[in-house]
C-alpha cells in the first residue's frame, strides 16, 4: 500500500512539472481546449503579411518581371533551387510548394519577431512575440514536415517503403524507429531555442545598456533568424528526398 502511495505521488509530481509554464499566456478558450490567443495572433498577422505580399506582386504580371514581380521570382527561383538540390530533379516540383511555405513562414515570424515591437502591443495576460518563439508553433511544423516525408515515401513506394526500417540489417530496427522521432524533435528544438536566446539576449542587453549598443546584436539577429529559417526548410526537404530514395 505505502508503495502504491509512493507511485501515485511521484505521478502527481510529474503532472505538476508538466504544467509549469515560462511567463504568462493570453488564452482563448475554444470548447474544452486553451490556446496561446498570442501565436495565434501573431502567426494570422504573418500570414497576411505574405498574402498581401503575393497579392500585390502577382496582380499584374509581365513577361519582363519588373519591381515586386522581379523580387518574388528571385524568391521563387531560390526556393525551387533549394528543392531540387535536397529531393532531386525527377521529384522536386510537387513540393516546392511545401517547402516555400516553411521557409517564407519561419523566415516572416523570425524576422517580425526581430523587426516589430511586439511588445508595444499590450494583452490582459502575456505579451506578443514571433510566431516560432513559441514551442508549440515550431513543433508543429516540425510534425508537418514528418507527415510529408511519410507520405512522399508511402507515395512513391507503397508499404515497401518500411522495409528501410530493416536495412541493412534487423538489428536496426530499433534505432531506425528512433530516428524518426528524433527528426522533429530537432528541428523544433533548434527553431525554438535559437529564436528564444535570440530574443532573450537582447532584451538583458536593452535593459542594461543603452538602446545604442544592441543595435549590432539586433542585425546578427536578423542574420541568424534567415539562417534558421534556411535550415529548416533544407532539411525538410533532404528528409522528404531521403524518404523517396529509401537509404540514409
Amino acid at each position: 500500500m505505502h508503495h502504491t502511495a509512493k507511485i501515485v505521488n511521484n505521478l502527481n509530481n510529474f503532472y505538476e512539472i508538466s504544467n509549469v509554464e515560462v511567463g504568462q499566456h493570453f488564452y482563448w478558450q475554444l470548447g474544452n481546449f486553451q490556446v496561446h490567443a498570442q501565436v495565434l495572433i501573431t502567426s494570422w498577422i504573418v500570414i497576411a503579411i505574405l498574402l498581401t505580399l503575393a497579392i500585390l506582386a502577382t496582380r499584374n504580371l509581365q513577361t519582363i518581371p519588373m519591381g515586386g514581380q522581379n523580387f518574388i521570382e528571385y524568391v521563387l527561383e531560390f526556393i525551387r533551387d533549394l528543392t531540387r538540390t535536397q529531393i532531386g530533379e525527377e521529384e522536386y516540383r510537387p513540393w516546392v510548394p511545401f517547402i516555400g511555405t516553411m521557409f517564407l513562414f519561419i523566415f516572416v515570424s523570425n524576422w517580425s519577431g526581430a523587426l516589430f515591437p511586439w511588445r508595444v502591443i499590450e494583452l490582459p495576460n502575456g505579451e506578443l512575440a514571433a510566431p516560432t518563439n513559441d514551442i508549440n508553433t515550431t513543433v508543429a511544423l516540425a510534425l508537418l514536415t514528418s507527415v510529408a516525408y511519410f507520405y512522399a515515401g508511402l507515395h512513391k513506394k507503397g508499404l515497401s517503403y518500411f522495409g528501410k526500417y530493416i536495412q541493412p540489417t534487423p538489428v536496426l530496427l530499433p534505432i531506425n524507429i528512433l530516428e524518426d522521432f528524433t527528426k522533429p524533435l530537432s528541428l523544433s528544438f533548434r527553431l525554438f531555442g535559437n529564436i528564444l536566446a535570440d530574443e532573450l539576449v537582447v532584451a538583458v542587453l536593452i535593459s542594461l545598456v543603452p538602446l545604442v549598443i544592441p543595435i549590432p546584436m539586433m542585425f546578427l539577429g536578423l542574420f541568424t533568424s534567415a539562417i534558421q529559417a534556411l535550415i529548416f526548410a533544407t532539411l525538410a526537404a533532404a528528409y522528404i528526398g531521403e524518404s523517396m530514395e529509401g537509404h540514409h
